[in-house]
């Protein structure tokens, strides 16, 4: 089944949309860029940054998604995906293979990223564990 929808032209800037605390987690802050509606819920583009120390980060899950990048603009977040743990830093780019298990447990005060998700209505789903997650650095502590 097709859609009709054609894409829209899109602009954001940033005082035309604020951070909120009313994404997915609520140790983030979320900033959407408008693409999803410029895409007729396509692609979703937004801006995800720290809120607060995480106490349990994300725990572990996958994405109902065709493709999902994240694309590290400040910081560190420490991930695990499968039994990999995975450092990304600022300038760091990883996509996220459709169905791919993992955690991010840890991150820096600083953290920002974009993320591009299609469709943008994506969903989070619990999935076991398939290892040990390492203990997060107290902010404070951290160093990259």
């Amino acid at each position: 089944m097709s859609t009709s929808f054609a894409t829209q032209f899109s602009h954001n800037r940033p005082q035309d949309t604020s951070y909120v605390d009313q994404g997915l987690r609520d140790f983030f802050l979320y900033r959407d860029l408008g693409i999803a509606e410029a895409t007729g819920g396509k692609v979703l583009a937004q801006l995800v940054k720290a809120n607060h120390a995480p106490e349990q980060g994300t725990g572990w899950h996958r994405h109902e998604a065709d493709f999902h990048i994240v694309i590290m603009l400040k910081g560190w977040a420490r991930f695990m995906y499968g039994d990999k743990e995975t450092l990304v830093a600022a300038g760091d780019c990883v996509h996220q293979a459709p169905g791919i298990v993992h955690y991010l447990f840890d991150y820096s005060e600083d953290m920002e990223y974009l993320e591009i998700v299609s469709p943008a209505d994506f969903r989070s789903i619990d999935a076991e564990p398939p290892c040990a997650v390492p203990a997060p650095t107290p902010w404070r502590d951290a160093t990259v």
